[in-house]
């Protein structure tokens, strides 16, 4: 089952919808915080979902709103937590979909699936994509940068949520929490990359208490992959629209639109860029962690 926060997403939900219902949800749980451009008309277009409301303050309530999304729909299941700019995927996506990884994870009792957020961008000026529809912007974005990642140990206090993440288990051989990225490089966001998308919200788990975040759970020894599209359409236009209304606390906003502003033609693009990453590259590059035990089991079919 599948969880999102939107507000104003109808921009995404064509892609959205084919890109997560290919991998394999079967459910869709989406918390609308007072979406006015046909969203939930949009979603309730569509077989096996579910639309919760609040008008509550995003800023001060978004944990609370995963969280009771995957308490009332998700208890004893697998949850999916994905935000609407991000496509998540991970090694034999197309083999096995998610009953596949879920089966393998179930079997080595792991909880938790860490990610690693990778931010996708043209090779020209982010303000050339503000015409572009989603899946349009999709396609042209295939480009990424981790040339300027940075690692802290996984519960480490730098992370600044270690509260949560020394509740659980990690992965043999630990793990760590990326930061920063093309954006640190470029705009000096020091934004968290990684993230429990997929838990297992059973007995001793606190989903979702953290926006990057759940608690009580055993990390798998493998990581996801979270394409983030975060540039896709008028990033400046929802930045700004953010610090209107100050639905953000973090700053990384105002940094990313006092940039934009500057420097209409501004672009991630640099001589470091990836075109088209692929899982294994991004394993080889050390980017994401491999699993010799889940690459074999794929090797097996996937059972």
């Amino acid at each position: 089952m599948l969880i999102a926060l939107v507000r104003n997403g109808a921009f995404y939900l064509d892609v959205f919808f084919e890109h997560y219902r290919r991998l394999g949800v079967s459910a869709f749980v989406f918390f609308d915080n007072g979406s006015a451009d046909g969203t939930v008309d949009r979603i309730r277009q569509e077989p096996d979902t579910a639309v919760l409301h609040s008008a509550l303050p995003w800023l001060d309530y978004e944990n609370t709103f995963r969280a009771y999304a995957a308490d009332r729909y998700g208890r004893n299941r697998w949850c999916l937590f994905a935000d609407m700019d991000e496509l998540f995927d991970f090694e034999g996506s197309a083999s096995t979909g998610l009953d596949g990884l879920t089966g393998y994870l179930k079997h080595q009792g792991y909880t938790a699936l860490q990610a690693e957020m990778l931010e996708m961008f043209p090779q020209g000026p982010l303000s050339a994509a503000r015409g572009l529809s989603y899946g349009e912007a999709v396609r042209s974005f295939r480009y990424s940068d981790i040339g300027t990642v940075e690692a802290v140990e996984y519960a480490s206090e730098d992370t600044g949520f270690s509260y949560f993440l020394r509740q659980n288990t990690p992965p043999p051989g630990d793990a760590q929490m990326l930061f920063g990225g093309v954006r640190g490089k470029v705009f000096g966001e020091r934004c968290c990359l990684s993230k429990h998308p997929l838990v297992f919200n059973g007995s001793g788990v606190q989903a979702a208490v953290h926006p990057h975040a759940s608690a009580g759970v055993r990390v798998a020894d493998v990581e996801g992959l979270i394409r983030h599209y975060k540039f896709a359409g008028d990033s400046l236009a929802r930045d700004l629209q953010i610090q209107a209304e100050t639905v953000s606390a973090h700053g990384e906003d105002r940094q990313r639109s006092t940039a934009l502003q500057a420097q209409p033609n501004l672009s991630l693009w640099s001589g470091d860029a990836i075109e088209s990453a692929g899982i294994a590259e991004l394993q080889r590059r050390g980017f994401l962690r491999a699993s010799a035990a889940y690459s074999k089991f794929l090797a097996g079919g996937g059972k």
